[in-house]
């Protein structure tokens, strides 16, 4: 930012003010995870954006997943790792893996970053407390959970400390069985259940695009019901299709606004929310001239 001229800087930072006069106070659920996370670069800054936007009095749920590294852990393991409709097949030994790889080693890793860059952080996992109750999917695939229910007072009694959520995906039953919890469902149930004004999905590619192999053909907002159109005409498709399925039960879940953020720009989260232009795809639950809930970015 030096070689930026002074008369630039102030307003970059005054252009911010009314997007965090918007989001002061505000619940932003962040699900950060697969390839997003692997850049070390990227991942600082990430750290970085969410901990000044705590600092600017948005509270951040940070939900975290970590499949590339449960993946590189079984295979150090000796374990193969197979996938149906992109859910990993979890046997007992596989669950107590996921469970060590994402409450234990990623889950400290995030919280110690956002410490080091000046924020507040805790880390619980989805067993703590049994904040997040789920039932096994599908015998095929073991140990995966459909979740059940989702107690947010665990995260709700951080934010009002002042602490940053730090929220890794493996859930319980009653019975004490740990299942392995898709991330995009678990941040969806946990915006849902905080009626979050916004859920941040960051993943590795551009958002929504109208040809898969154009980036320029992002589309910038959509409905729920026109990404259900995109659905039947095949434009969304293959792995979009679980994430913008996320997307649509957090809307009906209570959430204002999900936007699917390309992680691999640099300070994706901070030109999402604190500037006019916006990076990724919002879902929104009617058109924008039919929503009470319209900003500039949808117009």
């Amino acid at each position: 930012m030096t070689n930026i001229p002074k008369q630039e800087r102030a307003q970059i930072l005054t252009e911010a003010l009314p997007y965090i006069q918007e989001f002061y106070d505000k619940v932003v659920v962040i699900k950060y995870g697969g390839n997003a996370m692997i850049n070390e670069e990227r991942k600082q800054q990430v750290m970085e954006d969410i901990v000044l936007l705590s600092l600017v009095g948005i509270k951040v749920v940070l939900v975290h997943g970590g499949g590339p590294e449960i993946t590189e852990t079984l295979e150090r393991m000796g374990k193969q790792t197979e996938f149906v409709n992109g859910l990993r097949v979890t046997d007992r030994e596989t669950a107590q893996i996921v469970q060590m790889v994402l409450a234990g080693k990623i889950n400290k890793t995030l919280v110690n970053l956002l410490q080091m860059h000046g924020g507040r952080a805790m880390g619980i996992s989805g067993m703590d407390g049994h904040m997040i109750r789920a039932k096994m999917k599908n015998p095929a695939l073991g140990y995966v959970g459909e979740i059940t229910d989702v107690d947010i007072r665990p995260i709700k009694d951080l934010l009002e400390k002042g602490y940053i959520p730090v929220v890794s995906t493996v859930g319980c039953d009653e019975h004490g069985n740990a299942y392995n919890i898709n991330a995009d469902t678990a941040a969806a149930y946990i915006a849902g259940a905080m009626r979050a004004f916004r859920l941040i999905s960051m993943t590795d590619i551009a958002g929504i695009l109208q040809n898969r192999n154009d980036p320029s053909s992002l589309i910038p907002v959509i409905t729920v019901e026109q990404a259900v159109h995109l659905f039947e005409t095949g434009v969304i498709s293959g792995g979009m299709i679980p994430k913008v399925e996320c997307c649509i039960d957090a809307i009906h879940l209570g959430v204002e606004r999900v936007v699917i953020l390309d992680g691999r720009v640099p300070h994706a989260l901070l030109l999402e929310m604190l500037t006019d232009e916006g990076v990724g795809t919002q879902v929104i639950p009617t058109a924008p001239c039919e929503s009470d809930t319209c900003e500039n970015k949808t117009e």
